[in-house]
């Protein structure tokens, strides 16, 4: 009965380890009390002209390793009616060292550098949606994913602007984009409600190859599916925000694994050394039970939580992060409005 005993408790320790949900909702969460080695710096970042950040979901790093890209929705919520240039660098005192993007966006959303050093974002829907319409678009604007080289020229567009759908040359409510080093795009398509829940993968030259996924529960199945990442061994990292998981996959689409000790996911980043850092700005007993909101690093290798940088500022909006190779890591506010670094 004792031999027993501790093998149930094993599988359930392995379950909780490695994805296993009801174990972490529904007792205590250790991923709550990981240590924090982390302090903010919140007077690190010096907004343009002090103009004040806006709702700031996209961040990543420079191909120099201390520079920050962030997309923040033009100083507020929105950039429909907004001239002001959403796509900003910040050098590593700070100070905002270029913009661009002005007049281009409805409502940005992910950002992602290559290892060129392009910029890629998403423009996630037309005009602010209106009850029961959540893929309502504008002619000209959103449902789109942009490349742009660093001094802010256009190299590509994917999607039809203003045009939302779920077809090879269309996006409904694009979150995110991820360039893989063969140079292969995926974008997670999709915001929840009667949007697309999809993954899209492109050759380098935005050729259609493939789509995966339809709106549900089961592996494979998204509901929001919010970032991306890829680790060193060129596993794709969703952030499947509706159904408080990460899931992993090979690059053609193949249902590796589910995770979700890490909470429940906005933002997803991960470093060159594997580490793994995600935002959760949802977490409540309502939404995720037994997770509390914060930013968790852990292993993208065996996805232990290591680290737990806990929300008590701005509960309820830190949806993006990244983390830089000095081991500062970034947090993006969309409904507080904010962007903070956090140094060790």
């Amino acid at each position: 009965m004792r031999h027993q005993m501790k093998y149930a408790f094993g599988i359930a320790l392995v379950a909780a380890l490695m994805g296993g949900a009801s174990v972490l909702a529904q007792g205590a969460n250790p991923s709550n009390t990981a240590p924090n080695p982390y302090k903010p710096q919140d007077d690190w970042a010096k907004p343009m002209m002090g103009r004040p950040f806006g709702s700031t979901i996209g961040i990543d790093v420079d191909k120099d390793g201390s520079s920050i890209w962030v997309f923040d929705r033009c100083g507020g919520n929105d950039c429909t009616n907004s001239k002001v240039a959403p796509i900003q660098k910040l050098d590593a005192q700070g100070r905002v060292v270029a913009a661009f993007g002005s007049g281009m966006f409805n409502y940005p959303h992910g950002l992602h550098v290559d290892r060129d050093g392009n910029i890629w974002v998403t423009d996630n829907r037309g005009t602010p949606p209106r009850e029961g319409r959540p893929g309502e678009a504008r002619p000209g604007r959103g449902h789109t994913v942009w490349k742009f080289s660093p001094d802010g020229r256009v190299l590509m567009t994917l999607g039809t602007p203003g045009v939302p759908g779920a077809t090879e040359s269309t996006f409904n409510a694009p979150c995110d984009v991820y360039v893989a080093p063969d140079g292969s795009i995926f974008v997670a398509d999709g915001h929840g409600g009667m949007t697309n829940a999809r993954v899209v993968k492109f050759d380098r030259a935005g050729k259609f190859i493939k789509a995966w996924g339809t709106h549900g529960t089961g592996p494979g199945q998204f509901d929001e599916p919010h970032g991306l990442a890829m680790d060193s061994q060129g596993r794709l990292f969703v952030a499947d925000r509706g159904n408080s998981r990460i899931q992993i996959f090979d690059q053609e689409g193949n249902f590796l694994a589910e995770w979700k000790q890490f909470g429940r996911p906005s933002g997803i980043f991960i470093d060159r050394n594997d580490v793994l850092y995600v935002a959760d700005s949802q977490s409540g007993p309502e939404e995720n039970p037994g997770f509390e909101q914060g930013i968790r690093v852990g292993s993208a290798k065996d996805g232990r939580v290591t680290a737990f940088i806990k929300e008590t500022q701005y509960i309820g909006s830190l949806e993006g992060t990244a983390a830089d190779p000095a081991g500062n890591v970034y947090a993006g506010y969309t409904g507080a409005m904010q962007f903070r670094r956090f140094t060790k």
